[in-house]
């Protein structure tokens, strides 16, 4: 049997009742880096909100951490960085994720997992070994309910815990595989939980008063990660509204590269849609304040400079 990840071998030796600190210094000491997130939540304490970025094995940083959020919950950054990937099942609403685990495990897409974990709202974490060597992007399947936690993404691990219902609920482990672990497919199993069409082939288009291009924007929507993929679609559909492009055009071809990057088709069209009413509603009123609107949500200067060269 191959031998367990080092975020499985660290997770042996511990319990829920661990102190958090303790926890993330053994993930650490194992050679798994860690980052704190929100005390009974998810969001990553440093770098606004980005700080699976700034994850260490360093003991020191991660002592300073937690001496200054001793009830900071256990960020681990997903992919090549911790060498473990993550299969989110979630529960909400109408959408039941386990159901839809049950038939890719059914059609064998999901064997393999090194470990399960209960999370506090009721929904599934398994775990599986990274495949070296190889990049695999963090992706949503929103109407599956169920995420994929690849590079670029990240998850709460045990023993951190949730306020659910005024109660505090930990992570849980329930259960260590027995027999032999293996990567997971996660292109195969995207398609099988939500199959797309192949993108259209459209012919390069210049948007009216700059020069980018439609189809290299869009290219440019496609890959961003997850953290920055509702902030660079919106961005991008306002520069497409600011140059006159048709709202149908603009749903189309962005529609599909935000699908591309992990967002569900629901969430891009909605995006799309508050970003045009954003420039053309304040456009009415005033051309100055249509900018305005824009600016307040442009990229950072150097995905800007990105964008530019493309």
């Amino acid at each position: 049997m191959p031998s367990p990840t080092a975020f499985t071998t660290a997770l042996l030796r511990m319990n829920e009742t661990w102190p958090l600190r303790e926890a993330a210094r053994a993930f650490a000491a194992a050679g798994v880096p860690v980052f704190p997130c929100a005390p009974r939540g998810k969001r990553p304490l440093i770098r606004d909100g980005q700080g699976f970025r700034d994850a260490t094995t360093d003991l020191t940083q991660i002592d300073a951490w937690w001496q200054q959020s001793p009830e900071a919950n256990i960020g681990i950054p997903t992919g090549a960085a911790s060498g473990v990937v993550v299969v989110d099942v979630d529960v909400h609403g109408t959408v039941n994720g386990y159901r839809q685990f049950a038939r890719a495990d059914h059609a064998g897409l999901v064997d393999g997992w090194e470990l399960l974990v209960r999370s506090p709202s009721g929904g599934m974490h398994a775990y599986y070994p990274a495949t070296p060597g190889v990049e695999q992007r963090s992706w949503q399947a929103g109407r599956a309910g169920i995420d994929f936690r690849g590079d670029g993404g990240y998850i709460i691990a045990p023993p951190s815990r949730r306020i659910i219902d005024d109660h505090s609920v930990p992570y849980t482990v329930e259960t260590f595989a027995t027999s032999p672990s293996r990567q997971l497919d996660a292109s195969r199993l995207r398609d099988f939980l939500d199959p797309r069409p192949d993108p259209v082939t459209r012919p390069a288009r210049t948007v009216v008063g700059s020069g980018a291009d439609v189809s290299r924007l869009a290219a440019w929507v496609s890959r961003r990660q997850e953290g920055e993929r509702n902030h660079g679609l919106f961005w991008a559909a306002c520069k497409l509204a600011e140059n006159h492009v048709d709202p149908t055009d603009a749903l189309d071809v962005l529609t599909a590269a935000a699908g591309h990057a992990g967002l569900s088709e629901r969430e891009a069209v909605t995006t799309i849609r508050s970003a045009y009413r954003t420039v053309h509603g304040a456009a009415r009123g005033s051309p100055a304040s249509a900018s305005s609107s824009a600016s307040r949500f442009a990229v950072p200067e150097a995905s800007a400079a990105r964008v530019r060269g493309l």
